[in-house]
């Protein structure tokens, strides 16, 4: 179903790798995941989450923490998706969400990070994991009948492109009051966040579900590995990082609203 980012014809395999038909080949890797991220659309060396950012995610969510968002997650998919469903997930980071939200449906994922695209791989032997972006992406047009993109970019156009009229497109956007503890352990000043009704071209609204939570632990690893995966690990100064890394217990209010849109035709 990918197709290659090059010409953008349809990919097919051929023993370990996928060719397209003028033999643009693209191998998969020992892990089972596809790199079809050229290096002319690179911004960067590596792209994306580092190792580092990987592994911490990865550590706190096995915690269990966010496994209430999983499940709504999915039960909001299944209001839209059947078996055999061709389901996308955008921006599938360390797989975390793909791995449930792919069963029974024939299953594409990718993320810019390949540190992030190889562990998903390593768990997920179901579904195919590439290396591409959101802003280029190697699927064909209303090729998806359900793209996720939670906790990752919006964009726009391609989303509206790899969507089949009728199919359908879910997003995740963290509540006013999702982690407002750490930011209090951060900054003298927390601030909510802001809640917003988004409209996207050629989608229309369906259904906006909110599962909310309170995080409390006393494990110091937990809350490192949180406040890793968080974009306030880049934001903070050495002093507030310091007080998440050294933190010895976290009360923090968790939740996300789970946004499904229809693709018009």
């Amino acid at each position: 179903m990918y197709i290659c980012p090059v010409c953008r014809k349809g990919l097919f395999p051929q023993g370990k790798s996928l060719v397209c038909e003028n033999r643009h080949t693209y191998d998969v890797a020992r892990e089972g995941y596809v790199n079809l991220l050229p290096v002319q659309k690179k911004h960067a060396r590596d792209p994306g989450d580092t190792k580092e950012m990987v592994e911490a995610r990865r550590a706190f969510l096995d915690r269990g923490f966010y496994a209430p968002f999983r499940e709504t997650a999915k039960e909001v998919m299944a209001s839209a998706a059947t078996p055999g469903t061709v389901y996308l997930d955008a921006g599938c980071g360390e797989g975390y969400y793909t791995r449930v939200l792919s069963e029974g449906m024939d299953a594409f994922a990718f993320d810019i990070s390949k540190c992030a695209v190889r562990a998903a791989a390593k768990r997920d032997g179901h579904t195919l994991y590439a290396v591409a972006g959101s802003y280029d992406i190697p699927f064909p047009d209303g090729g998806a009948d359900f793209l996720t993109a939670i906790f990752s970019p919006i964009a726009e156009r391609e989303f509206r492109r790899v969507v089949r009229p009728g199919g359908y497109l879910m997003i995740a956007v963290p509540t006013e009051r999702h982690l407002f503890g750490l930011k209090t352990l951060l900054y003298d000043a927390p601030y909510e966040n802001e809640y917003r009704e988004t409209d996207y071209p050629g989608f229309r609204q369906v259904e906006r579900v909110r599962r909310e939570s309170v995080l409390e632990t006393d494990d110091n690893g937990a809350i490192r590995s949180l406040f890793a995966m968080t974009p306030y690990f880049w934001k903070s100064s050495k002093e507030t990082s310091r007080r998440a890394m050294e933190a010895d217990t976290l009360r923090t209010e968790i939740g996300f609203d789970f946004i499904l849109y229809r693709r018009e035709d």
